[in-house]
């Protein structure tokens, strides 16, 4: 049985409720991930948007972006520890 289909994305499906956006060679992004880490984020997706015209063009110079995929929330960078548990929802 496949997973229901990503809302935002047509036809992408996944297995995980979040993705990180990034790019290769991002200090923002290595930020992020250590962020994600230090709250102990549920298991996300990363995503790396470099050579794809479409992620490109939707999150371009707003890496890194959290997306919740279940509701379709995003978080953008800049965010601090408190600001990411918060978003998650946890303490």
């Amino acid at each position: 049985m496949r997973p229901p289909p990503n809302p935002g994305f047509p036809g992408e499906r996944t297995h995980m409720r979040l993705r990180l956006f990034q790019r290769d060679d991002c200090h923002l992004c290595d930020l992020a991930l250590d962020l994600l880490a230090g709250v102990r984020a549920p298991e996300f997706e990363s995503v790396f948007i470099d050579e794809d015209e479409a992620l490109e063009a939707r999150y371009g110079e707003r890496v890194p972006v959290l997306r919740d995929v279940a509701d379709g929330r995003e978080l953008d960078w800049p965010f601090d520890a408190a600001v990411l548990r918060a978003w998650l929802g946890v303490s």
